[in-house]
Parts: C-alpha cells; structure tokens; sequence
C-alpha cells in the first residue's frame, strides 16, 4: 500500500474498503483534509506446501470454498482438499502427464532418457522400471501409478510402460464422455465389462508352445523380442540364444525355475559383442598364493567350511597350528587318492610320460586360509580359493556337484565335485577364476563384458528382462502375438463383438477401453517415425479385407505383418497382468472424489530463520 501523506498515529482512522476502488481514510480532525490512497495487490506468505499448491492450482484457497467447506476441514482446518470435477481432473492431468514422459520409451525404436542424480551421476536407460525408480514424482496420481506399473515390472518381469500408457489413455478417452455429462460410475462400470471380456479373448488369442513350453524356436523368438527393446538387434540376436540355453540348464522338471541360480559377472573389458554365455562358475576373486597353479584341468573341486562347530573351534584355540595342518594334510591326502593314479605313478618312476590325463584338485573355502596352510596347499598342486560368498559355494555345489563339508575327518572322493578347466583370468588389478566345463551344470553365468559402465548397466537391465521373458514362457507354457496384435485384436472384439451385446450406456465405458487399447499401436509405430493413421488404417483395412488373420506393425516399413510368421512374441502373464492392473487402476481413478492432504508434515511452520 502505497501513501501520499502521513497521518498522525493518535488520530482516529476510519477505513473505507471498496474492492478495487480507492480506499478513502477520514481523519477525526475536520480541518485536515482527506487522503486518497490506492491499493496495491501484495503476495501473500509461501505457504509449506507451495511446490504441492504450484502443482494442483486448485488447492488455493478461494471464496467459493468458504461457503462449502470439506468435512475435513472441520476436524483438521490445515487440511488441504479437491473435490468432485477438480479432483477428477488431478488425476486425468497425472496420469496423462505421466504417460506423456515414458511414451517415447516404447518398443525397439523407442528412444533413451538421460537421469541426472544430485551427485551429478548420469545414468541412460529405456527401462521403463529403472526410470521410474530413479525419477522423483511429486503429483500423488502419478506416483501411485507408477507404484503399480513397478509391482507389474515385480510381478512378471515386463510391461511397465505399456501399463502407464493404458492407465494414461483409458483416463484421456473417459475424459470426453465426462465433459458430454456422463457420470464416472457408468464409464467405471463399462470397464469392468471390458476388463472381464478382454481377459476372455486373451484365453483365446494365446498360442500354445509345443514340447511342453521348452520349444528352442519359440524361445528364442521371445528372448530375442524382450531384448531388442533395451539393447540393439545384432546383441540382442546374439544373447538370446545364451539366455535360453541358461534358463533351461538351471530348468529341474517338478520345481519352479531359479533365476537366482544364474549368475550375471559383469566386466568391463572389449565390446559389448564378447559377452557370452560360461557352463560353469565365475568367482570375482583369484588364488591368494603366487606358487599355485593358475590354469587346473581335469579338476576335482571340494568346497569347504573351516572350523563350523563349537567343538571345533575349541580344539582349534588349543592347538591351533597344528590343528590346522592335520586338515591340510588330510586334503593333501585325499588330494593324492583321487588325482595320483597307480598308472601314472609307475609311469613318472621309470621315467615316462602320464599314460592318463593328470587330474587337478581345487578347494574352495568360504572362510579364511591361513599363509602357512596357502603354502602347503601350493606345495602339493592345489589351487585355494579363500573367502568365497555363499551364493557361490552354493552355486558352485549345483554347477560342479559334490557336497560342502564341513569337517575334513572323513573325506573321500563321493564329496568331490568336477570340472574340466579352472583358470584364473587377471583384468587390471582385479582377478576372476573360471570354473568351466562341468558334466551337467544346474548353475551357470551369464559374462557381461563392455568399454563402460553405462553399456553393462544396459547389457545387465536387458538380461534380466530377457531371463524373466524366457521363464514365464516356459512356465505358462503360452506367448501372445507381439507386434501390438493383441491390442489391436481385443479392441475390435471390444468394438464389435461385447459392445452390440452390452445394453444401456455401459456401451460407453467398453468402447472407452477399447480405444485406449490402441494406444500400444499407435505409440509403436510413432516411435518408429511413422504416419499412426496411415498405419492404424492399413491394419484395419488387411484385417478386414481377410488378408491375413493377425495383423501387426512392422516398425521398418509400416506394413501389416503376420507376427507369428516373423516370430514376436510377448509374454502371456505379462498382458493377462496388463489388462487387470491398469482397468483397475483407472475405475479407482474415474470415481476419486475427493483428494485430501491432511497429514502432519515434517516441514516446520512460518518463516525460517
């Protein structure tokens, strides 16, 4: 407020407040004159909240909400609400909004997003789990999809993406009905008829996978589908078939498959193109004794725990040293049993060559080994690997046979493991021991090779969805037409089929779901630089037309194409998982009528001093 003259503080002042008029100041004393003032409009004080109000302008407070005040309010008058159209449009606003940021991410010719973290750490990626992890999400609507689009990426293994984009398109079409008047309920109520029929089709649309899922063409189909869309096609075509192959080695017939059982090694050395696919175990450690022998073939493995018990332990605080090297020796021992065969010993004593292949021995221990028990162990031709983890001794035992032991007084040869070469392999500074060419190994792992970080960070988030594809196909014994067939199938068996059978304006909330399914499509074929009616149309038209019976997008030309011909696949739980979460999702969102901040919050009120 701005004044063109004073006023003496012990005069009574009477103010006159005319909106945006003149605020006219009466003195009490006559014979001063009057002075006009102007008001000029001031910001009020931040608010604790502001980057939340900045965000939903509707929490401002206005005149109209003090004649209908939220029961809320009442009982907590800091509470903070939308209501009724205002909080439909929130979550509208939200879930597009969110749909809008990951939709480029979509398909093989989906492009990368580029995160920054605080620390100035750069991290690339298409992932759509990955990016939703890193990101941080102010707007409530878009974080609870983005919750649910990460139990799908947890559940299944895929689909993060195409679910935000279903969420997102569903709200956008029920929008339009809204805006004619039509009540939220009713289109809610259309999408649980459309949700019911489109997992019914889906039942029908899938194609069973001859030789009980483990069919090697339709495998490699699907591994080859679910990594082209995080890394390129020529690596992707070369890790497929190392991803199935591992998938059905770890495979036991009766109990679920064990992702876990496959280890992915990363190491950054050559090119993305060396990574390849190791029928045995790789430990990220190396022999801790510089006279052992670095290369080990034929090699009988015994993997072992040091002093366990408490018995053991005792009698290892009483005599120590020798304790321990009546262990070693007794290794040593069984050592010479298996590995020195009579023949070959007679041989070396008249002076020949070996008539049998010699044998190696490794001993792979999870605790320590003492110097003085490393040289005794070297002295004798046995390579020690000390301090190994756990999930590899466990690995290890699956991989190469044999049984962890925990006490060395009754070895024999039944506890020992095989494998056909063990060599140490130095990286710079680091060092990495190969055990290689097991007879049937249960545990593999997957060498992620690479120039940088940033390329096995990419390798390892493609490699993970490419496992979890190839599981789920072998356990549901199924795969659904890739390509965005099915989305364009169940929409026109929504539009021609269920919506002639529905009656009243539940019709709406069907038709609604069914436009939202081409999304998949559309999405598709734009990241691929295409025309999206020019190529919806000419889907339509070959469907319709009877040129072929399924109908995908082929991203090179935008042609229609057969995706079972070209061999695209998706994962059969990864769309049942889709068409549940994301109807759900939205008939929530559709009929919120309220959206309520009223928490305690852990930022101190007034000014900060």
């Amino acid at each position: 407020m701005a004044s063109s003259a004073s006023i003496d503080q012990r005069e009574k002042v009477s103010i006159k407040l005319s909106g945006p008029n003149p605020v006219v100041i009466q003195s009490s004393r006559q014979t001063q004159p009057t002075v006009i003032l102007y008001c000029i409009p001031v910001k009020p004080d931040p608010h604790p909240f502001q980057p939340f109000r900045s965000t939903f302008p509707f929490f401002q407070k206005n005149s109209s909400r003090s004649i209908v005040m939220s029961s809320v309010e009442l009982i907590n008058p800091k509470a903070e609400t939308i209501r009724r159209a205002q909080a439909l449009q929130v979550n509208i606003t939200g879930a597009i909004g969110l749909a809008n940021v990951v939709r480029s991410n979509l398909g093989p010719r989906g492009t990368l997003k580029m995160l920054v973290d605080g620390a100035g750490n750069i991290k690339m990626t298409k992932d759509g789990k990955v990016l939703l992890s890193e990101m941080q999400i102010q707007n409530p609507t878009a974080a609870m999809i983005a919750r649910t689009a990460s139990a799908q990426d947890e559940t299944t293994g895929d689909g993060t993406t195409s679910c935000i984009l279903l969420v997102g398109e569903t709200l956008k079409q029920a929008e339009r009905y809204i805006s004619e008047g039509l009540h939220p309920r009713v289109i809610a109520e259309g999408l649980e008829v459309a949700k019911t029929e489109s997992l019914k089709f889906l039942e029908e649309f899938k194609h069973t996978i001859p030789g009980g899922g483990t069919d090697q063409t339709i495998l490699h189909s699907i591994a080859r589908t679910a990594l082209s869309t995080k890394l390129n096609l020529k690596l992707a075509n070369k890790l497929s078939g190392d991803v199935v192959d591992a998938v059905l080695a770890i495979r036991q017939e009766s109990e679920p498959i064990d992702l876990h059982m496959i280890e992915i090694m990363k190491m950054q050395h050559r090119t993305e193109n060396d990574s390849r696919l190791v029928r045995g175990i790789v430990l990220d450690h190396g022999a801790r004794h510089p006279d052992m022998p670095k290369r080990v073939e034929n090699a009988e493995v015994n993997s072992g725990f040091f002093y366990s018990s408490a018995e053991q332990r005792e009698k290892l605080v009483e005599s120590e040293r020798k304790f321990i090297d009546n262990r070693v020796k007794k290794i040593i021992e069984l050592k010479r049993r298996v590995c020195d065969s009579e023949i070959n010993l007679e041989a070396l004593a008249k002076g020949e060559q070996p008539k049998e292949k010699p044998k190696g021995f490794v001993v792979l221990n999870q605790k320590g080994i003492d110097p003085l028990s490393l040289d005794m162990l070297a002295k004798a031709g046995i390579l020690a690997l000390r301090r190994a983890k756990r999930r590899n001794m466990e690995r290890l035992q699956l991989a190469c046979g044999g049984v962890a032991q925990n006490s060395v007084d009754d070895l024999d040869a039944s506890v020992l493991g095989y494998a056909g070469l063990v060599y140490e392999h130095t990286l710079g500074e680091e060092k990495f021991t190969f055990v290689e060419e097991v007879r049937e190994p249960k545990s593999v792992t997957l060498l992620i090779k690479g120039p940088n970080a940033h390329t096995i960070t990419q390798i390892h988030d493609g490699l993970r969805d490419g496992l979890r594809a190839v599981k789920n196909a072998i356990e549901d014994g199924s795969v659904v037409p890739g390509a965005g067939a099915f989305e364009l199938a169940c929409s026109r068996h929504l539009s021609q089929t269920i919506k002639s059978q529905a009656k009243g304006r539940a019709k709406l909330g069907i038709q609604t779901f069914a436009d939202a399914l081409l999304v998949i499509p559309k999405t598709l074929a734009a990241n691929a630089g295409l025309d999206v009616q020019e190529v919806l149309s000419n889907l339509v038209d070959a469907l319709d037309e009877g040129d072929i019976q399924i109908a995908g997008v082929d991203l090179s030309t935008g042609n229609p194409i057969d995706p079972v011909l070209e061999g695209i696949w998706d994962n059969f739980r990864v769309k049942r998982q889709l068409l549940h979460s994301c109807s759900v999702i939205a008939m929530n969102l559709l009929v919120t009528d309220e959206i309520m901040r009223a928490g305690r919050s852990s930022l101190k009120e007034g000014p900060q001093h």
